[in-house]
């Protein structure tokens, strides 16, 4: 079977999530959305990038596969891992991460090159302060990811006057006056 890379609104995407995944739901936002279909036209696949659910990873730089889901068939999750690195680095990102339960194997992730870059504790982001709902999976999971040759590096760019834009952390850019 052959596959192609389509786009796909994060309408379509989460259409699709709440079809065929087996243990996540709809996402708030995202950056891209990607999908992967058959010699058909039939969707076959999509996957969802969106800004890092961890803070102190949401520099600017980095995004996050934030939910990845096909319906089975071959090669398309790591057709979809490696589509979602190539935009990244087309959209000026460096860094692109994704999390798999630690029981998953990440095939998928190993044939597109992704390298295994350590495992969360697992737990709920709920506190008092902040309630949250529950968590279908709150295990362990292992973190993946793709950096650019040069490293990673969040981004900073000035204007020819040296007016600076800052990516703050809820990574809007912003205006800020260069220093001299």
């Amino acid at each position: 079977m052959r596959l192609r890379l389509v786009p796909v609104t994060l309408a379509c995407a989460q259409a699709f999530v709440r079809l065929h995944h087996r243990h996540h739901g709809e996402v708030v936002g995202h950056r891209f959305s990607v999908g992967v279909c058959d010699s058909d036209g039939g969707l076959r696949g999509v996957a969802i990038v969106g800004r890092p659910v961890a803070r102190n990873l949401d520099d600017g730089g980095t995004c996050e596969v934030v939910r990845l889901c096909t319906d089975g068939a071959p090669n398309a999750c790591s057709l979809l891992y490696s589509a979602c690195w190539r935009a990244a680095q087309a959209l000026g990102y460096t860094r692109i991460v994704t999390y798999i339960l630690e029981s998953e194997h990440g095939s998928s992730l190993r044939a597109a090159n992704w390298q295994r870059f350590g495992e969360t504790t697992g737990g709920e982001w709920s506190c008092p302060s902040r309630p949250r709902k529950p968590v279908l999976h709150s295990c362990r999971k292992v973190r993946w990811q793709m950096e650019s040759p040069g490293g990673h590096r969040p981004p900073a760019a000035r204007f020819s006057d040296g007016t600076m834009l800052v990516a703050p952390a809820d990574n809007l850019f912003t205006l800020a006056e260069a220093s001299a």
